[in-house]
């Protein structure tokens, strides 16, 4: 197996205790749950961040866990990871989609500890007839029989079609919704759009709200980490890249609990 080696920047104490909740929400999530698509509304609200951070933190807690790169338009992965690969040499989702590689070829180990990746090394102007595809049903399927959680990055669902088409496919779905930009309405329309796939939803992330005057937070600038249950935390990162894609929230809830989460962040 070939291996890429992956960066990701250390996180300060309180947003690595709020992605935690996200991990062990999504590991209460029963053992059929393998195959989670982390999808948003639209672009620019966080979910290759907290993709590749719940990756690693259920990787690090032992489960090995795979992480898919399947935003094929628009992939952030290999700058969020810092990788250093050749792009027309490297071997990815793209490849075996084309049916350029086989499964052994795209399936990477990395330097985290029961980490795996199918990246995407090239992109596409339009792969849905690619995903509908029975190879991609095939690859998610070997892949939740190889390993506990698979983690899949699609492109947000009010922008193209192909994050439908991947949920259903999952056994359950992450939303991610920017706080006090993403519309009510573009938000109803997404919770449909999975509905009718026939995927679970299983929770939301919150990005970028106000925590402030809750009662139990940690302040780190001006952005907050907001949850269902009332807690805070927030986060400035210091790299030049996109704030939408820095700022890590997460109100990861699961059950009735994320229906009632979602009635208080919304209305």
């Amino acid at each position: 197996m070939n291996q890429l080696n992956v960066q990701l920047p250390e996180l300060p104490y309180a947003v690595s205790e709020a992605m935690n909740r996200l991990r062990i929400n999504i590991k209460f999530c029963g053992k059929n749950t393998r195959k989670i698509l982390l999808t948003s509304c639209q672009p620019n609200e966080g979910k290759s961040t907290i993709s590749s951070y719940l990756w690693k933190m259920l990787a690090e807690a032992g489960f090995p866990t795979i992480l898919v790169d399947v935003d094929l338009r628009k992939s952030v992965m290999k700058t969020r990871f810092q990788m250093d690969y050749d792009d027309d040499t490297t071997l990815g989702l793209n490849h075996y989609l084309s049916g350029m590689a086989e499964y052994d070829d795209v399936v990477y180990s990395t330097n985290i500890p029961n980490g795996y990746m199918v990246p995407c090394t090239q992109l596409l102007e339009n792969p849905s007839a690619l995903l509908e595809d029975i190879r991609f049903k095939e690859l998610l399927d070997t892949l939740s029989q190889n390993y506990r959680f698979v983690i899949i990055d699609s492109p947000p669902l009010g922008s193209v079609s192909d994050g439908a088409l991947i949920a259903s496919l999952c056994d359950g779905a992450v939303l991610v919704v920017r706080a006090g930009t993403t519309p009510r309405s573009l938000i109803k329309q997404s919770l449909y759009e999975i509905q009718q796939s026939g995927c679970k939803l299983l929770g939301t992330v919150l990005n970028r709200a106000d925590v402030k005057g809750r009662g139990y937070g940690y302040g780190y600038g001006k952005y907050g980490y907001g949850y269902g249950y009332g807690y805070g935390y927030g986060y400035e990162p210091k790299k030049k890249e996109s704030d939408a894609e820095n700022q890590v929230e997460a109100d990861s809830s699961t059950g009735s609990n994320a229906s009632s989460s979602r009635k208080r962040k919304h209305h």
